[in-house]
């Protein structure tokens, strides 16, 4: 089973796009026997004992940030205007606990507004929800006491509050920030798996990026700092399983592992979809295909970078990403793991040449 120590650490870390910095602490100690380094944007690279320097680079890549917000001003009365950092959908946010780091570094509790029934009017009651409408609410009556006794003030960053936890019963884990907190435990696996691997065909890069939630943006420095030949992202992608029909559901928990072919960012290459689907045969490990007609993953930066480079999505199954609560099963992060570990030990010098070949101008 995936290691749930990892994963719970992970996703209760703290750390919306563009403060991840007690995630990038985290992983630098969780990477440590990997010589993990850290860029000015907090990008955390980790390499493999083995890599000679002289091999082709595998970059394996999972984002740390997780849908948050940040506070734009404070009311009078002591409530907290929210700017997004990520995609939220305005219905999900309302009624549910954040936490907001202060000035002083001490992690704040506040309720996300909403109307009592009792004061909404049928106009109301019907409206579409507005995002402006929405505040954080620390438990004060004034804007003196939010700032003077809690700390708070313009600037800061808000998380759910949610702490994870696993149902052996069920084989399911929930927690908050799954998309793509359960990537990175997944690269931290696939790194330790092939830490004694003596006969690889190329080098192993793993990149833990920043800001995929704004615009795919730690990837592009990650990618143009690694420059590889392929690239594998672990992902958690959204489940389908609990609203679509059986048969038309391509992201179902304990399926097995995503292998994707498109989304709003990327085209997948197709060769090197082929070359997981064989991998994946010959392992015996479960996946499952998918098209998606929207949402992207820091493949659609990483794919365009340099002289393009082929990139394949592994997802891991999420119910209800970017809300609060997150339903996953660690066996589709075992398929994930198990996945990535089997196509880098199958990339021999004559497949990448085949899937990646260089050119000259």
């Amino acid at each position: 089973m995936a290691n749930l120590q990892y994963c719970a650490s992970i996703s209760d870390a703290f750390g919306p796009s563009g403060y991840e910095h007690d995630v990038a602490d985290l992983i630098c100690r969780l990477t440590a026997d990997f010589r993990p380094q850290r860029d000015c944007m907090q990008n955390v690279y980790a390499a493999l004992p083995g890599n000679t320097g002289a091999r082709p680079v595998i970059m394996l890549d999972a984002h740390m940030d997780e849908v948050g917000f940040m506070v734009q001003s404070i009311t009078s009365n002591g409530l907290l205007k929210l700017v997004p950092l990520g995609g939220w959908v305005e219905h999900n946010i309302p009624a549910h606990v954040f936490v907001i780091r202060n000035k002083l570094g001490q992690l704040v509790r506040a309720v996300s507004t909403s109307k009592p029934p009792h004061f909404m009017s049928a106009a109301e009651r019907s409206a579409p929800l507005s995002l402006d409408s929405i505040l954080l609410d620390a438990g004060v009556c004034s804007r003196a006491d939010a700032v003077d006794l809690l700390g708070l003030e313009a600037g800061q960053v808000a998380v759910p509050d949610v702490q994870f936890c696993y149902n052996a019963q069920t084989g399911l884990a929930m927690g908050k920030a799954f998309d793509c907190r359960l990537g990175c435990a997944g690269l931290v696996e696939v790194l330790e798996a092939l830490r004694s691997e003596t006969d690889l065909s190329a080098d192993v890069m793993a990149a833990f990026s920043t800001q995929e939630e704004i615009g795919l943006r730690g990837a592009k420095v990650t990618a143009q700092q690694v420059r590889p030949r392929l690239a594998i992202c672990l992902e958690g992608t959204p489940a389908d399983d609990n609203f679509s029909a059986p048969d038309a559901a391509q992201a179902a928990l304990k399926k097995g592992v995503q292998i994707r072919f498109r989304d709003g960012s990327m085209v997948a290459h197709p060769g090197l979809i082929a070359f997981a689907r064989r991998a994946a045969d010959e392992a015996g490990i479960p996946y499952q295909l998918a098209v998606r007609t929207s949402g992207g993953t820091n493949g659609g930066s990483i794919h365009l970078a340099g002289a393009g480079i082929p990139t394949i999505v592994l997802g891991v199954p999420v119910r209800y990403a970017h809300t609060h609560y997150g339903y996953a099963a660690p066996t589709d992060l075992d398929a994930a793991v198990s996945l990535a570990c089997a196509m880098i030990r199958r990339l021999t010098p004559e497949v990448l040449d085949a899937l990646a070949p260089q050119v000259s101008l």
